[in-house]
């Protein structure tokens, strides 16, 4: 069943179309993870990490209403269920039980890095296809870029 007709043609929505699904997942993965961190995370930093994992959280949270809005505004039903999250995401995820503040640090710095490689992927795959899609991947990365930046300062904490 076609609710949304598209104006972009079949190959450009097609390909926006799964740049925004793997982007949702990401986001919707990335979520659970700051999520899972923030719950867990004990030590010296616990304060602020706690505080940056919810930002964390809330921006990927953001970004992914966002892209599951783009993919239906072109066509495509964005697919954010559980199942489909579990099936396909594949950032790095902390351990299960409590984590030192440096770990949760270190996991989201590796995770929000792994997200903005993929997001640069399809930042190149959505040049041609569709300029749209490809802006809002552009935001997204460097905002996620912005966190990443703001997690490897924390496990650096300056030269004396």
């Amino acid at each position: 069943m076609t609710v949304v007709r598209s104006t972009l043609p079949d190959e450009a929505r097609r390909i926006s179309g799964e740049a925004l699904q793997d982007t949702l997942v990401d986001l919707l993965g990335l979520s659970l993870i700051g999520k899972q961190a923030h719950w867990n995370v004990v030590g010296p930093r616990f304060r602020s990490v706690h505080l940056q994992l919810d930002e964390v959280v809330s921006a990927a949270r953001t970004h992914a209403d966002t892209v599951a809005e783009r993919a239906s505004a072109i066509g495509v039903p964005p697919d954010g269920r559980p199942g489909t999250i579990a099936k396909v995401f594949s950032l790095p995820a902390p351990a299960e039980g409590w984590l030192r503040d440096s770990e949760a640090v270190e996991v989201m710095t590796d995770a929000l890095g792994a997200a903005i490689t993929r997001l640069r992927e399809r930042i190149d795959a959505t040049e041609k296809a569709d300029l749209v899609t490809q802006d809002l991947l552009i935001t997204i990365t460097a905002d996620l870029e912005k966190q990443r930046w703001m997690f490897e300062a924390e496990n650096h904490p300056g030269e004396s």
